[in-house]
């Protein structure tokens, strides 16, 4: 019975300790910046920023470390000011969220993304099913102010914000009222806090989403609800070797390489392969998945066109060969059969997707990374 006992007290102990070590950390109110109508400002840095790589950088910010100026080329080192695929998760049991940020450049859009999806923010909120959309920031000016979301459930809710994709950020806050509090998420389980890191092109960078959380690794962030990285350099992932020393630096769970479309067949048989070695003499255990180029979307009309992919696709899958021949291990392929559907509606332009592009995507590589976790 004594032991019995001891061990009923013992289990309490433990359980104890999880509760109190699973509770959310809250921030302290005197440190945030008082604003209007009992509105307390809270930066997001404070909370903890998933999806960035790196510490020692120039900015905040920044996707890449402040050394890899001068090494990786001039648009990568430019694009990697974008905070595309940065995050923060936080507690609050606020009944109202403001927001405001200001982002590095003037142009809020472009001509084929709206200025939603390239300077504006995106709102989560983890529910009994997983995370669902509640709110999102639209951005007017450099500088702006939103009321975010109001009325919400009382009590406490985990919520998930997305920052800006192909625009950098000055700062963001989050302004809740003074008799609510502002808390960290509950660290991940250490089964999933180590982060998968896509590498890619305009597409990975986000191009050309409604709003941050559709771009495909945002959505895939969401659905395995683990950490992501984006590393996609719109027009520059060209797989140069100074980018496989720096992914080598980073401890990830998976490398996703998806960066076909910015390099030509000729190119592809240069590359891939040198930069595969080198990223597998710095981690020789990470899986790495290779996602072949989209399907062009006119290619089922123009030959050109079809034939554009199906030449990058083909040396990728020779690349593919010969490093397994070579006896690297641990590498997966994805085809490309199912990124994009079967009708030809799923791009803006022909390459960059739309919202349901990205699902689609998303939807494709899910099963591809599930299983290499397993």
């Amino acid at each position: 019975m004594r032991r019995v006992a001891l061990v009923c007290l013992l289990a309490v102990a433990i359980a104890c300790t999880t509760a109190i070590a699973q509770e959310p950390e809250k921030l302290d109110p005197a440190k945030a910046a008082k604003g209007a109508e009992g509105i307390l400002w809270y930066s997001v840095l404070d909370l903890g920023l998933e999806g960035k790589g790196w510490t020692d950088t120039k900015h905040p910010y920044d996707r890449l470390p402040a050394k890899a100026e001068g090494v990786v080329t001039d648009n990568v080192w430019k694009l990697s000011h974008h905070s595309a695929g940065m995050c923060a998760r936080f507690v609050t049991d606020a009944r109202v969220i403001h927001a405001r940020w200001t982002v590095r450049n003037d142009n809020l859009d472009m001509p084929h993304m709206p200025a939603t999806g390239v300077s504006g923010l995106d709102l989560y909120v983890r529910g009994p099913e997983g995370w669902g959309w509640v709110a999102q920031g639209r951005p007017k000016e450099k500088t702006n102010e939103v009321k975010l979301l109001e009325g919400m459930p009382e009590g406490p809710h985990e919520y998930l914000l997305y920052l800006p994709l192909y625009n950098g950020v000055e700062s963001v806050e989050l302004g809740i009222p003074d008799a609510a509090y502002m808390a960290k998420a509950t660290p991940r389980p250490a089964d999933k806090a180590k982060p998968i890191l896509v590498y890619g092109t305009s597409i990975t960078h986000g191009g050309c989403a409604a709003r941050p959380g559709m771009a495909y690794p945002a959505l895939l962030n969401r659905w395995l609800d683990r950490p992501f990285i984006n590393l996609g350099f719109s027009g520059s992932g060209r797989m140069e070797l100074p980018m496989a020393d720096l992914l080598g630096e980073l401890d990830c769970a998976v490398y996703v390489l998806d960066c076909l479309p910015n390099l030509t067949p000729a190119e592809v048989s240069e590359r891939v392969v040198p930069f595969v070695k080198r990223l597998r003499e710095l981690r020789p255990d990470t899986p790495i998945l290779f996602v072949e180029n989209i399907q062009y979307q006119a290619g089922w009309f123009l030959e050109g066109s079809k034939k554009s992919y199906e030449e990058k696709n083909a040396a990728l899958t020779e690349a593919f060969d010969a490093l397994q021949k070579d006896g690297i291990q641990g590498l997966h392929y994805l085809s490309c059969s199912e990124l994009l559907g079967h009708d030809h509606e799923a791009t803006v332009d022909g390459t960059h997707p739309t919202d349901l592009g990205f699902y689609r995507m998303a939807e494709a590589i899910r099963p591809a990374l599930e299983a290499i976790l397993k």
